[in-house]
């Protein structure tokens, strides 16, 4: 499996999104109303828009990101390393304009692939649709219109364990677990990021927690292609 692909050619991608307001009261009104509408058949009977409101993460016309954790594998007198980044703060302009720099800079170094679990409906297309909505051009990575599928430089560990079988979902987490790679989900998880973010107003808590979701699927890859995981005290956290 992905015998073609070299690990260093790859970026490791995660990110963590929220509701771009803390409440559904302060959305305008013309978007109260098309979130409204939105989720009139994922609501239950009984819920309100503003009870289902902290899901809105997930959406990106009503989301924003607040982290991008970014990580590259290389090798050093010959042991396989690891050096991550991560992209956060509250200005989502900000963020994304300078990890778009960043992947523009890299890019032109060398052809890379973009990796990330569900990263073909989740992570790629998210991140592309709010760099347009804060006005920022695509990337060559992510500005993949009219592309043929071979020429689109995404990697998908959810896709490839899938082998085919579209209807079945397995997260990052299932297959930590059963490919005996250390767990990213143990301080929290992604339906939390909502309360550490506007609760208790820990970011740094969710960098920590994009950042173990990027090595952990470093490390999946690595088990995919029968290769040695990368030892902890091999990863770094610094600028790539």
């Amino acid at each position: 499996m992905l015998k073609h692909i070299k690990p260093e050619d790859i970026l490791f991608i995660d990110i963590e999104t929220v509701p771009a307001k803390e409440q559904f009261e302060d959305l305008p009104l013309r978007m109260q109303e098309l979130w409204t509408k939105k989720t009139k058949f994922l609501r239950k009977n009984d819920e309100e828009p503003s009870e289902f409101y902290p899901r809105a993460g997930i959406y990106a016309e009503f989301g924003k990101i607040i982290c991008i954790s970014a990580g590259i594998l290389f090798e050093e007198n010959g042991v396989r390393k690891m050096r991550i980044r991560s992209y956060a703060g509250e200005d989502e302009q900000e963020l994304l304009m300078n990890f778009r720099n960043m992947l523009s800079e890299y890019a032109s170094k060398r052809r890379i692939e973009l990796c990330a679990h569900n990263g073909k409906e989740f992570d790629f297309p998210y991140i592309a649709r709010r760099l347009l909505i804060n006005g920022i051009q695509l990337p060559d990575s992510l500005d993949v219109a009219g592309k043929k599928p071979w020429e689109v430089p995404f990697i998908d560990t959810l896709e490839l364990w899938r082998f085919g079988d579209y209807k079945q979902y397995t997260s990052l987490n299932l297959l930590t677990q059963i490919f005996n790679i250390p767990t990213p989900k143990d301080d929290i998880d992604g339906s939390m990021v909502f309360e550490v973010y506007y609760k208790e107003k820990d970011l740094p808590r969710i960098i920590r927690y994009c950042e173990k979701d990027v090595l952990a699927l470093a490390q999946l890859l690595m088990r995919y292609k029968g290769e040695p995981l990368v030892d902890n005290a091999n990863v770094h956290f610094s600028d790539i």
